[in-house]
Parts: structure tokens; sequence; C-alpha cells
């Protein structure tokens, strides 16, 4: 009897061992649940769009900086052609603005391109001509054209454009007071340069007559 009792409670110590050494050691899935947690390519995708950092295509690039230009107030329609790391954004306006006002809201889009981790690198103009011929160079590209066959064409916009520049832009709450959002004292856009020019003091106002033409063009604008 002796011999039996002891059978039995060696039995029950070696099925008490194997099921406390199976709870201490967890399923490949509780490791998964409980150890760093991988993260899924979805995952990834969504946090870089959220923080910005996602890479785009060209052409959503330029959709997408077409669609928030589209939301400035003012602003009828956008054309954009994206080359690299610089894109080239046309605007429509009500003809029957003044050029102040135009002004203003060309400073208006920049500020939005400038706050979209997208649209860093743009130049934007309101200039008619110039806006249709980004249009025509976006559709056939759409079409299939190589964007390299309008390089030169792309230069030559960006060099008649009086580039406003998102990187230029001031948020409004450091500019100086008094000067009602419009760069100025007497809240007029005249005589407010497009951006930051750079360069030695011959070269400013060679860029400034450069400005004066363009808007001769193309008056209104």
């Amino acid at each position: 009897m002796r011999i039996w009792l002891c059978l039995l409670l060696t039995i029950f110590l070696l099925t008490s061992c194997a099921t406390a050494t199976k709870k201490a050691s967890p399923s490949p899935q509780d490791q998964n649940n409980n150890g760093p947690r991988v993260q899924s390519t979805n995952d990834g995708i969504r946090n870089m769009n959220d923080t910005g950092a996602g890479a785009m295509s060209q052409t959503e690039r330029q959709n997408h900086l077409e669609e928030l230009v589209k939301r400035v107030p003012g602003v009828k329609g956008a054309h954009c052609v994206v080359m690299g790391k610089t894109a080239v954004v046309g605007i429509d306006v009500d003809a029957g603005l003044e050029r102040a006002r135009v002004g203003s809201i060309k400073y208006t889009v920049a500020e939005a391109l400038r706050k979209d981790p997208q649209g860093a690198g743009a130049v934007v103009t309101a200039d008619i001509d110039l806006n249709q011929r980004i249009a025509e160079i976006g559709q056939k590209i759409s079409g299939g054209h190589p964007i390299s066959g309008f390089a030169n064409e792309l230069a030559d916009i960006i060099g008649r454009i009086i580039p406003q520049l998102p990187g230029d832009t001031v948020p409004r709450d450091t500019r100086p007071a008094g000067n009602n959002g419009t760069g100025n004292l007497n809240g007029n856009t005249d005589n407010v340069p497009d951006n930051n020019v750079t360069g030695t003091p011959h070269e400013n106002i060679r860029n400034n007559q450069r400005g004066t033409k363009e808007m001769q063009i193309a008056p209104g604008r």
C-alpha cells in the first residue's frame, strides 16, 4: 500500500512540474504580444504620412499641392509641375483684382506651401501666360511625355517668375506691429518684394527691374 502511495505521489509531482513549465514558457503568440512590437507596413506608412515624412511620387505631390493651393481664399484654380525637389505653382485669380490684392493672395499661398512638408521647394506665380504654360506642361507630362524634355522651358518660367518662396514667408505672429500683415506700415503690398533677394545691390536692382517688366506684360498680376 505504501508503495502505491509513493507512486501516486511521484506521478502527481511530475504532472505538477510539467504544468508549471508550460505556464512559464509563453507561446509564440504571447511572445509577439508581450515583446517589442514590430511595426507593420501599414503602420509605417500611416506614421510617415502623419509626420509629413512620407515620400510622394511627382504626380502625387503635384496633385497634393494643387489641392492645397485651391483651398486658399481668392484662388480660383491652380496648376503645378514638379521637377525633382522644385515645384512650380501657377494660380488663377479674378482678373479684376488689384495688384495689391493679388500679391496678398500669392503670399497666403506661399505661407500655405511653407507649412506643408511637400511645398517647401515651390515657387508661385499669378501671371496668366506663365500659368497657362505650366498647365500645358502638366498636361503633356500626364500624357506620358518625360519631364526632362521640359527642363529648359521650366527653367525659363522660373527665370521669369518673381518667386514668392514659401521658405521666405514670416509667420504672422513674428511680424513687427503695425504692418497689417502686409510687410510695410501703410498696408500696401505694391512695394513689398515677392522674395528675399540675397544677391549684391546690382543684382537686386536687376531683379526688381525684371519684376517690373513682368507686371507690365500681365496687367493686374
